[in-house]
């Protein structure tokens, strides 16, 4: 062992030095080569505090040994080593014994039970290489944290009314050409041959799952049809055989489409990487844009593919085909001083170039159902989006200084003689309470028929759906935004819309008023329109619009829902799970307010069946350990115990299994060699997965009879995991149904989000995804105090 202090501390050899006594140094006899050293003595052993202020003979010798030094000097010094050097044995002891306990514990089971240990690993000796180096980042890591290096918000702005000064990029990327697989459909019982492009229009419907959301609903079902065919023959042309869908049968196709399928699941591990290298290649050439000299993330640098439009709800254009848009309909932006980004599409050119600093899009065309156009725009997470965010939520705070003045403008117009300001008013308080779009008048031939405030008509509203004696409820029902059903019952004479002079009564009395007389299909604000509300919206506040009251409303609720939870009184001795889904509370509050729903797909079912499959499961083996406890605890017959039974003949067919299908996949060669490995994959997957199901329908169970002691503990272990998993599955439930990502995104200022997590020490990566805090990353440096206020407005 070294002579070297390092490890010693200070402080803990001076309080040695100062306990033990001063002893004067005797001369030491000198070594002979013969004579073997005595061995120290432990710390631990009884002689080993006497050895530290032991006499030291031979003084001569140890005064030549320090020359100048005092025999007092000298003992200190002796003292001293001496100290250091059982310091490093007590230190060495305790490292063993440290060791000896960290072996102990491995080798206890988590359930008390012993399991089989694993071979002990061989002990290398590190070598000191230099210095370590840095830790090998790929180009995607590499661009990122370009990218988080740049802070927006501390950077200089460009010029009034302009968006970049310099802007390069890589265009847009375009799908492959189609290539025909000359598969027939029928008609009529008769094949028919297709063009490459008729064709692939033909797989469009051959593709269509005939139980999915829109032919699986007999109406949707008709629309999307009848749309669909009549391009398809478009496409045919006139004088072709096919007239009459009916006669069309694609299930060649879609049998065709099928093994396709089967086809590319069995692709190998160097197939699969030599994939996404040539998707890295795509998103490197496209995915990126350097504005004003830093790096941006470009959000669809991808062309949409040829398809059918979808549409939500009952779309009145569902169904119909999308076309191929090529280069030449597209407009490409960038810097007069940058080279034009090159064309992808061999024998191809960008319709037009454009230098225009104005406008933050990159590329520009028209698509063919709407005649809307598209652009290519940068990420979410860029600068532009980051500026436009936050002067979005900059301007809902600053309601904060106006809505008590607002509030009392249409409260008064509430009660007005006049018709036109009672409906005015009225509509004021459906979009400051209820939080409705301003809504529009629409072609219900061109777009589906969605409603807001200003479209509301008599028969969305039914009065009194309870049919009770004074009662002021409303049922409102319709479709809004994306075809999302908005269905509530209101009631105005609730607290909620009566306290500190909500005046809930008189906004029911003026809706039965305009209601009287009215055919169902009647505008109910019939003197209102949207350019009138927006108008008037704008007297108000500058730049104030419906969306403005629905970030506000979305914001300063989110405050309020969690100010009341941090007042709880057992807040502080709340976990961070907890304290999140106390968060997920107020979100979903948000979104209700705000009508953002989403459908319960397949998968989200089927998740939520196999949580509550898992508790039932627990609960059960609950119930066994219950009755094993009882048993050993009254000696009774150990042989009813229930054991647990081996997995090692499952566990050795399953490895086998995959390691048979990945042989499969590798020597494949054919279609039909490639669809045999992708079904002998998915077998020996769902052998894997019996085989968890088997686990976990044992986990309960040992091997040998357990101890009274092993069952308690267990009992207890399972208590937890039955009450986390009950959590889990209400949470769940509970937000099924409630779209809380886009509050999140959309409305709710994320600095409230921030300071919450900041003030609770919840990790801010249980509220924001990856995605949400790359894209606010502008409102992570907020104080845990910060509130939305009307002095946040004031920042911009």
């Amino acid at each position: 062992m070294d002579d070297s202090d390092d490890d010693i501390p200070i402080a803990s050899l001076t309080a040695k030095i100062a306990a033990a006594p001063v002893v004067k140094s005797e001369p030491k006899p000198p070594k002979s080569p013969s004579s073997t050293p005595a061995k120290p003595p432990t710390p631990s052993s009884p002689s080993a505090s006497a050895a530290i202020p032991k006499k030291i003979k031979k003084e001569a010798n140890l005064t030549d040994k320090y020359p100048g030094l005092t025999p007092d000097e000298i003992a200190y010094k002796e003292k001293l080593k001496e100290i250091k050097r059982f310091a490093k044995i007590e230190k060495q002891q305790k490292k063993e014994k440290k060791k000896a306990k960290k072996e102990k514990k491995r080798q206890r089971d988590d359930d008390f039970e012993s399991k089989p240990q694993k071979e002990k690993k061989v002990r290398t000796v590190k070598v000191d290489m230099g210095p370590k180096k840095a830790k090998a980042t790929d180009k995607t890591q590499r661009l990122a944290q370009a990218m988080k290096a740049f802070l927006w918000w501390n950077a200089e702005t460009p010029p009034e009314g302009q968006q970049w000064s310099t802007m390069e990029q890589g265009g847009i990327a375009f799908p492959e050409e189609y290539v025909p697989h000359g598969v027939k459909m029928l008609y009529d019982g008769k094949e028919i041959t297709l063009t490459g492009e008729q064709e692939e229009a033909a797989n469009f419907m051959a593709g269509m799952d005939k139980n999915g959301m829109h032919l699986g609903n007999p109406k949707t079902a008709k629309i999307f049809i009848n749309n669909f065919f009549t391009d398809f023959q478009a496409l045919l042309g006139k004088g072709h055989p096919v007239k009459t869908f009916s006669k069309c049968d694609f299930s060649r196709i879609a049998s065709h489409l099928e093994e396709q399928k089967m086809v590319k699941k069995a692709i190998t591990d160097s197939e699969r990487k030599m994939n996404k290298k040539a998707k890295d290649e795509i998103n490197f050439r496209h995915g990126y844009c350097i504005v004003d000299g830093h790096v941006e993330k470009v959000g669809n640098f991808n062309m949409e593919p040829p398809g059918t439009f979808r549409g939500r709800g009952e779309h009145p254009k569902m169904g119909k085909i999308k076309q191929r848009v090529l280069p030449e309909q597209v407009f490409m932006n960038f810097s007069v001083e940058n080279a034009p980004p090159i064309c992808p599409v061999p024998g191809h050119a960008w319709g037009e170039i454009r230098h225009d600093p104005c406008v933050q899009w990159l590329g520009n065309w028209k698509e063919n159902i709407n005649g809307q156009d598209k652009y290519m725009q940068l990420a979410a997470m860029s600068s532009f989006k980051g500026k436009s965010d936050r002067f979005k939520y900059n301007k809902a705070a600053r309601l904060c200084g106006n809505i008590e003045k607002i509030r009392r403008d249409y409260k008064k117009n509430l009660l007005a003689k006049e018709k036109g300001l009672r409906q005015l008013a009225t509509a004021m308080w459906v979009i400051d309470r209820l939080a409705l779009r301003v809504g529009g008048e629409k072609d219900t031939d061109e777009e589906a028929d969605t409603v807001g405030c200003c479209s509301l008509r008599v028969e969305h509203m039914t009065f009194n759906p309870s049919n009770e004696d004074d009662s002021l409820e409303v049922e409102l029902e319709f479709l809004g935004k994306d075809s999302m059903l908005f269905k509530q019952t209101i009631d105005f004479g609730s607290e909620l819309y009566t306290n500190n002079n909500g005046m809930g009564e008189q906004v029911y009395k003026n809706f039965k008023n305009f209601c009287t007389g009215k055919k169902k299909t009647d505008d109910i604000f019939e003197t209102l329109t949207p350019s009138a509300l927006n108008d008037h919206l704008k007297s108000l506040m500058t730049g104030l619009s419906a969306k403005v009251f629905r970030t506000y409303n979305a914001s300063v609720t989110l405050q309020d829902e969690l100010a009341k939870k941090e007042k709880v009184e057992n807040w502080n001795s709340l976990t961070v799970t907890q304290k999140v889904t106390n968060y997920n509370d107020a979100n979903r509050i948000v979104a209700i307010l705000c009508n953002h729903q989403r459908t319960v797909s397949k998968a989200q079912e089927n998740a939520l069946e196999s949580i509550q499959t898992k508790l039932n499961t627990l609960i059960e083996q609950k119930k066994v350990l219950k009755k094993m406890l009882k048993l050993i605890a009254k000696a009774g017959d150990l042989s009813m115990i229930p054991m647990k039974k081996s997995e090692a003949e499952m566990k050795k067919a399953v490895d086998a299994a995959l390691e048979n299908a990945k042989k499969m996949k590798e020597e494949a060669k054919t279609d039909e060699e490639k669809i045999a490995a992708t079904k002998a994959d998915a077998e020996a997957k769902q052998l894997r997965k019996d085989m968890g199901d088997s686990k976990f329908s044992q986990a309960h169970l040992w091997e040998s009879v357990p101890t009274e002691s092993q069952v308690a503990n267990k009992i207890s272990l399972w208590t937890g995991k039955i009450d986390r998993m009950s959590f889990d599955l209400k949470n769940k439930d509970d937000n099924k149904e409630v779209s809380l990502g886009t509050s999140k995104i959309n409305y709710m200022d994320p600095r409230a989000s921030v300071a919450f997590c900041k003030r609770n020490e919840v990790p801010i990566d249980r509220v924001f995804s990856r995605t949400l805090r790359d894209k606010f990353n502008w409102a992570m440096s907020v104080e845990p105090e910060w509130q939305f206020c009307y002095e946040i407005g004031l920042e911009d």
